[in-house]
C-alpha cells in the first residue's frame, strides 16, 4: 500500500521571504508546487533531506487527483550518483561533490594554490571554530549578512534582516547542522553552514565579509568543513550545483573545482501529470531559461546584470552618509568564492 498523503499548509522561503503555501504530505516528504506558466511539483527542501521520495507512484496518483493544475512532478535521488531506480523519464542533475575517503587524500589532491590560500589564512590571523546555534551566533550572522547588499552580482536576500528574521532563516535542520565561523582577532568575518544527511553532507550557506577577502576566510572554512566530514565518516560532501543548466564556467564553479569538487551526475525524474505536462516535457520547457538558452547568451545577460548592479553599488556608496542608509555597505570587490554562495 502506498505511503499516506494529506494536504497541509507549510511555510517556505522564496528569495529570502517567508510565505505560506499548500503542500501534499507524502511519507516523510512535503510536495509543493512552484512556477507560474509551468507548474512543477517538487519535494520541499529536497537538497537537505536525509531521505528520498519513498513512493513516487503513490505521489503521482495523489497529485493527479488533487492538483489538476499541476503539469509535472520532479524528484531526485540522493548523491552520489546511482543508476536510475524508477521507470520514469530522467535528466542528470549536475552536483558539485567531493567523494570523501579521507581528509588527507582530499588535502593532497588540492592544487598548490588552494593549499597556499589556506596557509595564508592561518598566517593572517584567521581562526576557525564550530559554534552552537544560539542568540550570540545569530548576532554574528546578522553582522556578516549586513556587510554587503550585493553578492554574486545581485542583491543579497538576507541583507538588512533583523535578528528574528535571521534566526528564522537559519534554524532549519539545526539539530543536524554545523555552523563553522571564521574570526580575525575578535571580529567574525565569515561562516559556513553544513547540513548532515546520513553519509552525505551539504553546504547550505557560505558567506564572508568582503573587506576580509585578502585573508582567505572561505578557504579556511571549507578546510575545516571537510575535516569534520571526514571525522564523521561522511563519504560525499556536496556544495550546490556544478553546472546550472547551460550556465557554465562561472567564478563559483572555478572556486569549487579548486577545492576538489567534481561534477557528479544524479538522476532527476520528471513525471508528466497531464497532457500539457507531456507536451512541455517533450519541448524541453521544464528546464527553464538556464536550460534552454545557449551559454553565450546567458553570459551576456550576466554581464549586463553585473554592470547594472555595479551602478547600484556606486550609487549607495555615494549615499553612505545619508539617513536612508542604516548600515554601512562595503563595495563587493572580488570574493573568493563569490560571497553568499549557495544561499
Amino acid at each position: 500500500m502506498g505511503a499516506q498523503a494529506a494536504a497541509e499548509i507549510i511555510e517556505i522561503s522564496v528569495k529570502g521571504k517567508w510565505v505560506h503555501v499548500p503542500a501534499l504530505k507524502c511519507g516523510d516528504c512535503s510536495i509543493i508546487v512552484t512556477g507560474k506558466s509551468i507548474k512543477i511539483a517538487r519535494v520541499h527542501d529536497e537538497a537537505w533531506l536525509e531521505t528520498e521520495l519513498a513512493d513516487p507512484a503513490h505521489c503521482v496518483e495523489m497529485l493527479r487527483a488533487t492538483r489538476r493544475d499541476c503539469d509535472l512532478l520532479t524528484f531526485t535521488q540522493l548523491p552520489p550518483g546511482r543508476a536510475p531506480e524508477y521507470d520514469y523519464y530522467t535528466e542528470p542533475d549536475s552536483i558539485a561533490a567531493v567523494k570523501l575517503n579521507s581528509f588527507k587524500e582530499w588535502w593532497e589532491g588540492l592544487p598548490q594554490e588552494t593549499r597556499k590560500n589556506v596557509r595564508r589564512a592561518e598566517k593572517r590571523g584567521v581562526r576557525v571554530r564550530v559554534e552552537p546555534f544560539d542568540d550570540e551566533l545569530v548576532k554574528k550572522l546578522v553582522e556578516i549578512n549586513n556587510s554587503s547588499p550585493v553578492r554574486q552580482g545581485r542583491p543579497y536576500h538576507h541583507y538588512g534582516k533583523s535578528f528574528e528574521q535571521t534566526k528564522k532563516d537559519h534554524i532549519s535542520f539545526v539539530e543536524r547542522s554545523d555552523f563553522i565561523c571564521a574570526y580575525c582577532e575578535d571580529e567574525v568575518i565569515g561562516y559556513l553552514k553544513v547540513v548532515y544527511r546520513g553519509k552525505v553532507a551539504s553546504v547550505l550557506n557560505l558567506c564572508t565579509k568582503d573587506n576580509h577577502q585578502d585573508k582567505r576566510p572561505a578557504n579556511a572554512l571549507l578546510k575545516v568543513a571537510v575535516e569534520r566530514c571526514a571525522e564523521k565518516g561522511i563519504t560525499c560532501f556536496t556544495y550546490g550545483m556544478f553546472n546550472y543548466g547551460n550556465k557554465r564556467d562561472t567564478p563559483i564553479t572555478v572556486f569549487k573545482m579548486r577545492h576538489g569538487f567534481e561534477e557528479v551526475l544524479v538522476p532527476r525524474y520528471f513525471v508528466p501529470l497531464s497532457l500539457r505536462g507531456k507536451l512541455l516535457l517533450k519541448l524541453g520547457l521544464h528546464r527553464g531559461m538556464l536550460g534552454i538558452l545557449p551559454n553565450r547568451m546567458i553570459q551576456i545577460g550576466l554581464e549586463a546584470r553585473t554592470k547594472s548592479y555595479s551602478l547600484y553599488r556606486n550609487f549607495i556608496s555615494r549615499c553612505s552618509l545619508t539617513s536612508e542608509r542604516p548600515n554601512c555597505n562595503r563595495q563587493m570587490g572580488c570574493s573568493n568564492p563569490p560571497a553568499g554562495s549557495n544561499s
